[in-house]
């Protein structure tokens, strides 16, 4: 399986993982992981632990317990609704810049909604490794908030949110 998001992610070792549907439910052991329903088929979660052992990225790496808690985490913030590393620091463990380690190198994006994670002061944040509209390409900047605005979150030109009392969502 290819995509711009995904590219080869899934594991042959891994062939019993929950389907990736939408309720952003938390992942519990033995339970499927609800998510927008997948516009490319065949994307997979793994939810056990048997499964998440199993589990190689792409580039044939394992994902660490605290990665694993950061998807499960970010899977809980409901569409429409963005909320801060600092707060998914406090929910899933570790710092807010272990956080935005973690859903830099997410390779279940979109379906684990990384792009629903800003900075404390609710700037933008990063997205894919580039921080705001000045670094690298820039390009990952405008993904991000062309992905919430759809889902009807919104930044001002400076890339900060707008309607925050409407959108940030705290655990």
């Amino acid at each position: 399986m290819n995509s711009r998001y995904f590219g080869d992610v899934i594991s042959p070792q891994v062939t019993q993982c929950a389907p990736v549907n939408n309720d952003h439910a938390l992942i519990e052991a033995g339970k499927t992981a609800t998510l927008e329903p997948s516009s490319v088929p065949g994307i997979y979660f793994p939810v056990t632990g048997q499964q998440r052992d199993a589990y190689r990225t792409k580039t044939g790496k394992r994902l660490t317990p605290h990665q694993w808690n950061v998807y499960d985490f970010a899977m809980t913030i409901p569409k429409g609704k963005v909320t801060t590393y600092k707060e998914v620091a406090a929910g899933a463990g570790g710092s807010p810049r272990s956080v935005g380690n973690a859903l830099r190198n997410n390779p279940f994006s979109p379906y684990v909604p990384c792009h629903r994670v800003i900075a404390s002061d609710l700037f933008v944040g990063g997205f894919f490794g580039e921080w705001g509209k000045d670094h690298k390409t820039g390009t990952r900047y405008n993904e991000k908030v062309d992905i919430l605005s759809k889902e009807g979150v919104n930044f001002n030109e400076k890339g900060h949110l707008l309607s925050a009392d409407e959108v940030l969502w705290k655990p």
